[in-house]
């Protein structure tokens, strides 16, 4: 509000009182008592003792509407001292005057003073936003009680105009599909990679409707998919692939699916993209103790699940417009022990968190770009059951956790739709925790150890 309004405002207070007392002809220059003759036309009309009145109720509304302007202001702003906008508060006395005599064919003046301490506030209201006296800056306005009870626009995530590839989506009940579901919900166009030997089963749901039901945004659209394209992230550029992989028939109907050759066909299809996801993981041997994984095993798990991550970035970067984000999915037993989460996948978890540190500084320097990991929780994914004891990681979540309910992969997915936003604009090289808490915990308290204690528990 400018430094007039609060003045102008009282001017307008005044001339309620003014018109209701009869003293406007003596009380406001010649310029604006033409205004207050319709007002002063009703009160002539109305009976001496009624207008008594309505003259005490009047000014009383016009009192308790100071007060509660000022104590609203004086709690929030800092006020200048300054001369008064004269042509403003002479526009707001006019409107004053105007409104008291607006409603004088239709109401009595009986009932307009009996329903004075409520009506009487919502006028002046309306003159308070929409007397043109506007901010020239743009201020946060700050809810008082009442407001805070009454739906607001909130502060979205706003993805219009914005194009994400999400690298690793083969079905619909991952991460991955979450992500690119609250992404499209807030907008933003999707393209998909998917793992070459899924694709055709994956590309086949799509068609026969498979995917409707969950394809559904929360505002009852359907999320649409521009393009999917087939990928493996283990090899970079068609020199890496062995023979035996460009001969094997789940490689053979498909074309130019390495990071390189994905990244510039994206290119030639949509010139460039904002946002890209990476939900990949793989270890071969995760059911191994770590003492029993090869070295084949473990360098394949750290090439599918944290060097892909890298390729990625590093082919993608070109075509990303400056400001855009880059997101991929850890797991906490890169910093814990998960007994069963084996074969070298904590070491790339651990390698996955540590490189999203250095492509932040990286990305960040060079091309702009924001790099975070989202070190989500248990999910019964159809990934995760291959692992063979993910059933028992949701239950020890929930019995764990200080937040005792069952992880949604869409809370993961609003999480990413966050970190891809501007209102992340400052977030980069971060782990963020979307498991209930669970990260935060040093033991666990289901423990019959912990049977004496007090433990608070969740109420179902």
């Amino acid at each position: 509000m400018e430094r007039g309004s609060f003045l102008s405002f009282c001017f307008l207070d005044l001339g309620v009182y003014l018109a209701c007392t009869g003293l406007e002809s003596e009380r406001v220059s010649p310029s604006s008592s033409c205004h207050l003759s319709r007002a002063s036309q009703v009160e002539a009309a109305a009976p001496r003792s009624d207008q008594l009145t309505v003259n005490r109720s009047l000014f009383c509304c016009a009192q308790v509407n100071l007060f509660v302007m000022a104590s609203t202001m004086a709690s929030g702003l800092h006020f200048a001292t300054a001369r008064p906008n004269v042509s403003s508060s002479h526009r707001a006395l006019r409107l004053g005057a105007t409104i008291l005599g607006y409603d004088s064919k239709v109401a009595s003046w009986a009932k307009l003073a009996s329903a004075c301490h409520l009506s009487c506030m919502l006028p002046f209201r309306g003159i308070s936003s929409s007397s043109g006296l506007k901010s020239a800056k743009p201020v946060t306005k700050a809810m008082s009680e009442d407001s805070q009870s009454k739906p607001s626009s909130g502060l979205p995530i706003d993805l219009r105009g914005k194009r994400a590839f999400i690298a690793g989506v083969a079905d619909d009940n991952g991460y991955g599909w979450a992500i690119a579901k609250s992404l499209a919900a807030a907008g933003a166009e999707i393209l998909l990679g998917t793992w070459v030997p899924a694709l055709n089963i994956f590309e086949t749901s799509l068609r026969r409707g498979k995917f409707d039901e969950s394809r559904v945004l929360p505002d009852g659209s359907v999320m649409e998919i521009s393009k999917v394209y087939p990928l493996d992230a283990v090899y970079d550029n068609p020199d890496d692939v062995p023979e035996d992989v460009k001969t094997n028939k789940r490689y053979a109907a498909s074309s130019k699916w390495t990071v390189q050759e994905v990244a510039d066909s994206v290119k030639q299809d949509f010139g460039s993209i904002d946002i890209l996801v990476h939900s990949l993981a793989n270890g071969p041997e995760v059911t191994k103790p770590l003492l029993e994984t090869s070295r084949r095993g473990y360098l394949a798990a750290i090439s599918a699940s944290s060097y892909s991550y890298v390729s990625l970035l590093k082919h993608f970067i070109p075509i990303m417009n400056p400001g855009g984000s880059s997101i991929s999915l850890t797991y906490i037993a890169s910093e814990r022990i998960i007994p069963g989460y084996g074969g070298g996948m904590s070491s790339a978890k651990a390698a996955l968190e540590s490189d999203t540190r250095v492509l932040a500084f990286e990305a960040g320097r060079k091309n702009k770009i924001r790099v975070n990991t989202i070190s989500a929780g248990p999910l019964r994914s159809r990934a995760a059951k291959a692992i063979g004891f993910i059933d028992m990681m949701i239950e020890y979540s929930l019995a764990n956790a200080p937040l005792q309910k069952e992880l949604s992969a869409e809370e993961v997915g609003n999480t990413a739709a966050f970190l891809a936003s501007p209102l992340a604009s400052a977030i980069t090289g971060a782990v963020i925790y979307v498991d209930n808490g669970l990260n935060a915990m040093g033991v666990g308290v289901d423990s019959p150890l912990f049977e004496g204690l007090d433990i608070p528990k969740a109420k179902h």
